[in-house]
């Protein structure tokens, strides 16, 4: 599909600058444009390839001012936040690219489901019994919606994905490729013999409105209860979330983070990769977790921590500091040991 740098120009309310017929049909970065290539210009550190990309149109700040020569096919178009403005792009383009609906054989939809209107329903796809699937929602290839589960509008779910019986996925949420929502949790209690009698997951997930979760994430089902992953968070691929854990709202997480049962994480709280929560602890709204971090105990107040376990940032700065010192140290403490031997023989 081609669009005009006028008709752009028009969607972001932004000025143009050269040709307003100039056709573009695909996106690009701008040190790898293309004729026919949209680009963006936002982070200074990337000025340089403006004058010399290959695009036809690139988004810049209403204060960008080229200090040299720009390439004769390229065209400007002007707005106040040029990287807002091609995220609003790239969103527009994935609607447009979005799966017409459609119901691909073979697929099964149990008679007792609802689905609603402008349902794209991939082959081999299957929805169980008494399921209710909302308005203008993708379920791509390969992907098995369990007995009484309840799905919002406008929800996009990719090949492979698999939600197990009684869990609820809300509106407006992307769930990617090979996710497994609804699993049971990990739950076993040793008998008198020593060995593990499993116990019974008899609760379920609810995904919230506007929730994206990445490819491979395992979200376990509650023992009892709901596992909850609140309004607008953001997960990462290869993620676990145990049992009852409750995830609130707007927090992220990036890959390979591991949250151990009944932990409760805040609003607003950033987690990054290969952290792990213990279970039953309660992380304060936005608190932000470093990357490899482990944290062991409740965090009742807000701040970032970074180590394992986990403590604020500017002591494990501290902390690490005095750490590769260590050899020095004990390179000097060896010294004046043998220094206090020979005093003492003397």
């Amino acid at each position: 599909m081609e669009f005009t740098a006028e008709q752009i120009a028009e969607i972001l309310q932004g000025e143009i600058l050269g040709d307003k017929h100039i056709k573009v049909s695909g996106l690009a970065k701008i040190e790898e444009g293309q004729t026919g290539a949209l680009s963006f210009l936002s982070n200074p550190k990337y000025e340089e390839y403006i004058y010399s990309t290959l695009s036809s149109i690139c988004i810049v700040n209403k204060s960008f001012e080229p200090n040299k020569s720009l390439p004769s096919t390229l065209t400007l178009i002007k707005v106040e936040d040029a990287y807002a403005c091609f995220a609003k792009l790239l969103e527009l383009y994935n609607n447009l690219s979005k799966k017409e609906p459609a119901i691909e054989q073979p697929s099964f939809i149990h008679d007792s489901a609802v689905v609603g209107e402008g349902l794209f329903l991939g082959a081999f796809a299957y929805i169980g019994k008494n399921t209710k699937v909302g308005e203008n929602v993708t379920i791509h290839p390969n992907s098995v919606i369990g007995e009484n589960v309840k799905i919002g509008d406008n929800t996009i779910i990719h090949p492979g994905v698999t939600i197990y019986q009684d869990c609820i996925v809300g509106s407006n949420c992307i769930i990617h490729a090979g996710t497994v929502i609804g699993s049971d949790g990990f739950g076993f209690a040793p008998n008198e013999k020593g060995e593990f009698q499993k116990v019974p997951q008899i609760g379920n997930v609810v995904v919230e409105d506007f929730v994206e979760i990445g490819s491979n994430c395992s979200i376990d089902r509650a023992t009892m209860g709901s596992t909850i992953i609140r309004k607008g968070v953001k997960i990462d691929n290869l993620c676990q979330i145990a049992h009852n854990v409750e995830i609130g709202q707007n927090s992220a997480m990036a890959a390979q983070v591991g949250i151990a049962g009944s932990a409760k994480i805040g609003k607003s709280v950033m987690i990054g990769g290969q952290a792990g929560i213990s279970g039953h602890l309660h992380i304060a709204d936005g608190t932000k977790i470093v990357a490899q971090s482990g944290i062991p105990s409740s965090v009742k107040k807000a701040e970032t921590l970074m180590g394992s376990p986990g403590i604020p940032l500017d002591d494990f700065k501290k902390s690490y500091f005095g750490f590769r010192k260590l050899p020095h140290i004990l390179t000097k403490l060896t010294e004046l040991e043998n220094e206090i031997k020979e005093l003492r023989k003397k």
